[in-house]
């Protein structure tokens, strides 16, 4: 069969193989009709092919032999070797083709940002990772609001390279996991406007009630609270009603925004900044009633599909509502993987999975 180098997000050949651990949950979720933004995988089949047209293996194992997955300055040596293999090599043209053909399909897509070179999400997902088993999440890059074609194509070799960084390394080194095996699929995703965002787990984290959801909401983009930089606000929400059972309200200080260019008609500028919270924004709620409902009836499904309790990144697209409190607006559901640490509720807790 002719190796595939990009695949659309729903693609009944978006497997674990194809399309890394992210990828796949992606093309999971996508097929059972949650609101994923729409978007494409480089596989993990360009990967091997960029690998391959530029004879990198050799050198990327000559890097790890003997590595100390211990010793902080060998890794990161290694690691800053094999990057600046995959910065110098040449990425083939077919290769280019396909992801330069796949992203300007993108502006024919119905998006909340209408743009001829709409802004992207290009998200690194490995072939070991958001595994039940294991927790690779966070180990590779991630490059948001990246527009044009040659822009998504570097920061797609940006994401291959982020296989090797030191963190990964030492992490796989210790799962057993032998370098050869690896490879790295890339999603390409419509950036979400998000007014707010957050993570949302099914069971609680703390006490491991499987009956109520726990959601982390702030403004912005989701990666203020992902990467720890903001408090976020907490809500506890009754799994099978929806209802708030709390809510407790963070000073939110600063937001993950989009970097937008001065002038109209200009194409976005790469990247995200962060920037304060207006003050009135900072000790209001993040979520209303309605929005934390929809949350949960979305998560009780995502749940049901998986079987098991789960972590999950959504965001909300702002709809005009005037004197709406809170975010609303659209939904979407950015990933979905299984927690991996989990403790057993106690015996006086009811439990409704």
């Amino acid at each position: 069969m002719t190796q595939r180098y990009v695949l659309p997000l729903n693609d009944p050949q978006a497997t674990l193989e194809t399309v890394g651990g992210k990828g796949a949950s992606l093309a999971r979720l996508a097929n059972a009709g949650l609101p994923v933004p729409g978007g494409f995988h480089v596989t993990t089949a360009a990967y091997r092919a960029f690998v391959a047209a530029n004879d990198l293996q050799p050198a990327i194992l000559a890097a790890l032999d003997g590595i100390n997955p211990t010793d902080p300055a060998a890794l990161e040596a290694a690691s800053a070797r094999i990057r600046q293999l995959f910065a110098d090599a040449t990425v083939p043209a077919d290769i280019a083709t396909a992801i330069r053909s796949a992203y300007t399909a993108l502006s024919n897509l119905q998006s909340p940002i209408s743009s001829l070179y709409p802004p992207v999400a290009v998200r690194s997902s490995a072939t070991a990772e958001d595994l039940p088993e294991a927790s690779f999440a966070g180990q590779q890059e991630t490059f948001l609001n990246v527009s044009g074609a040659a822009a998504v194509l570097a920061a797609t070799v940006k994401c291959w390279a982020s296989l090797w960084t030191a963190r990964a390394i030492a992490y796989r080194a210790r799962q057993g996991i032998p370098p050869e095996s690896v490879a790295l699929a890339v999603v390409v995703q419509l950036l979400v406007p998000a007014e707010a965002a957050g993570i949302l787990f099914t069971a609680d984290p703390i006490t491991g009630r499987r009956d109520q959801i726990v959601i982390s909401a702030a403004w912005g983009l989701g990666e203020a609270v992902v990467g720890g930089l903001v408090t976020p606000d907490s809500l506890t929400v009754d799994k099978a009603t929806g209802r708030v059972l709390e809510r407790q309200i963070a000073d939110k200080q600063v937001m993950t925004v989009r970097t937008v260019p001065q002038s109209a008609g200009l194409r976005p500028k790469a990247g995200t900044h962060e920037q304060p919270v207006p003050e009135p924004l900072r000790r209001a709620p993040v979520l209303d009633d309605a929005a934390a409902a929809e949350l949960t009836r979305l998560a009780v499904q995502i749940e049901a599909l998986y079987g098991m309790p789960m972590d999950i990144e959504w965001a909300l697209a702002p709809l005009p509502s005037p004197g709406r409190r809170g975010a609303g607006g659209e939904v979407f559901i950015l990933q979905a993987r299984p927690i991996t640490a989990l403790p057993a509720p106690s015996p006086s807790t009811t439990t409704s999975t």
